[in-house]
C-alpha cells in the first residue's frame, strides 16, 4: 500500500528517470486520481484506476512500480498519498510560472484558461508584437510587447514559455527565451526549432495530429481499403 512515508518531499530529492510512455500515461492517472479525490475516493484498484486512464491495469502496475509504489492485493492504492506522489515525480509540487509569447487567437485562449492554475502553472505574462494587440487584457494579464521580452521574464521570474507564434516568428524568439534563462519550452509553431541541448522542447502541431487521425479515421470508413495491395 502507498503510504506517505514513500513520498519523498525533500526539496532536494530528485525524481527518477522514468521511460517516456511511463511519463505520458502518469499525466492520466493524475487526472483519474484527481477526480476520485472530487468524489471523495480512498483508496482504488489496479482495474479500477486502468478504466478511469483508459490504459492497461498491467501497465498501472507496471508504470507505478518505478515510483516504488505498490499496491496491496485486495486493497489497492490510497488515492490522497499516490495522487501527492505522482504529482511530485512530475514537478507539480514546484512553482511553474508561465510565459506565452503570441496573442493572437491560440495565445489568448491559453492565457484565460482556467485549468492551468488548478495544475499547478501560474501564468504570468503574455507578449505580441501588434501594436493593436499590445496593452489589451486577457483576463488579469495585459499584454506585453515582444520588445520587453526579456526584462520582463526576469520580473515576472518565468521559468516556462509557451510559443503561440507564425513560423517565421518562432526561431528568434526562441532563442531570446533560452538566452533569457527560460529552459522548458512548449512550442505550437509549425516548424522545427533548434535549441541546446539543455533546453526541454516540446512540440504541438495540431495539423500533424488531424492528419494522423484522418489516417486512421478512413480505416475505419473504409475496412478493405488495404486488401489486395502488396503486403496488405
Amino acid at each position: 500500500m502507498v503510504t506517505d512515508a514513500n513520498i519523498p518531499d525533500e526539496p532536494g530529492h530528485l525524481a527518477p528517470q522514468l521511460p517516456p510512455a511511463t511519463v505520458s500515461r502518469l499525466t492520466l492517472y493524475l487526472r483519474a486520481l484527481n477526480a476520485l479525490l472530487a468524489d471523495g475516493v480512498e483508496r482504488v484498484s489496479s482495474e479500477a484506476l486502468a478504466e478511469y486512464a483508459g490504459v492497461g491495469s498491467a501497465n498501472v502496475r507496471k508504470d507505478l512500480s518505478h515510483l516504488g509504489s505498490y499496491g496491496t492485493r485486495g486493497v489497492g492504492y490510497e488515492v490522497d498519498p499516490l495522487n501527492r506522489k505522482i504529482a511530485h515525480v512530475l514537478g507539480l509540487t514546484h512553482e511553474w510560472r508561465v510565459a506565452i509569447v503570441g496573442a493572437g487567437n491560440l495565445g489568448r485562449a491559453l492565457a484565460g484558461y482556467a485549468g492551468f492554475e488548478s495544475r499547478g502553472f501560474d501564468i504570468v505574462a503574455l507578449f505580441d508584437a501588434d501594436q493593436m494587440v499590445i496593452g489589451t487584457e486577457v483576463g488579469w494579464l495585459r499584454v506585453s510587447d515582444v520588445a520587453d521580452l526579456e526584462p520582463i521574464l526576469a520580473r515576472t521570474r518565468a521559468n516556462m514559455a509557451v510559443l503561440a507564434l507564425p513560423a517565421g516568428a518562432a526561431q528568434n524568439v526562441a532563442d531570446r527565451v533560452v538566452a533569457a534563462g527560460v529552459h522548458s519550452i512548449l512550442s505550437f509553431a509549425p516548424v522545427l526549432l533548434q535549441v541546446p541541448d539543455h533546453v526541454n522542447l516540446r512540440k504541438v502541431d495540431m495539423a500533424t495530429e488531424l492528419q494522423i487521425l484522418a489516417y486512421h479515421a478512413q480505416r475505419l470508413q473504409e475496412p478493405g481499403l488495404d486488401e489486395g495491395r502488396p503486403g496488405a
